[in-house]
């Protein structure tokens, strides 16, 4: 399928949009929100990091990831350790529960996963095997800044929805 490439950005978007609720369909109750889970997922991958930068990275306010982080510690999923280059900053480490609790998730979204790409033809699974460098390189692509609400009026459709209580719910 040929995509011209002004249209190419707006083809992805809608199909990132329609995987996010395949994503979510696939993700186990855990007690974690999505973006709690992103969160561990994020310091699992960088490393001890300072809750400014995940604020920043995973697209909330430092007071919102600041109280993520304080359930998220509670929880024994994190920790907060010194930085080695500066004793007097804090960064906060994903702990072997925290591990542990992504491992959980992971296994029961690709048992999911596998049923899902049991209905799939030979044909396409070649091809979303030949798409995963391409995809990979966009998950590790650098983002523009996040939108914040001083930046757009928020709407009733931009109000969070929320299904019950979770560590790390917005």
């Amino acid at each position: 399928m040929e995509i011209p490439e002004e249209m190419l950005a707006g083809e992805v978007a809608a199909v990132l949009e329609r995987l996010f609720g395949v994503f979510r369909s696939l993700s186990p109750a855990s007690g974690l929100s999505l973006t709690a889970a992103a969160t561990l997922a994020t310091l699992e991958r960088s490393g001890p990091s300072r809750l400014t930068w995940l604020a920043v990275r995973e697209g909330v306010t430092q007071p919102a990831m600041t109280q993520l982080i304080a359930r998220l510690q509670d929880a024994g999923l994190v920790d907060r350790v010194a930085d080695p280059a500066d004793g007097r900053v804090v960064q906060i480490r994903i702990t072997a529960d925290g591990q542990a609790m992504l491992a959980r998730r992971r296994a029961v979204r690709a048992d999911r996963l596998a049923g899902v790409l049991d209905r799939l033809s030979p044909d396409e699974l070649d091809a979303l095997a030949a798409a995963l460098p391409a995809l990979d390189a966009l998950a590790n692509a650098p983002r523009a800044e996040p939108v914040t609400s001083r930046d757009k009026p928020v709407t009733s459709r931009d109000k969070p929805v929320t299904a019950g209580p979770a560590i790390g719910g917005r």
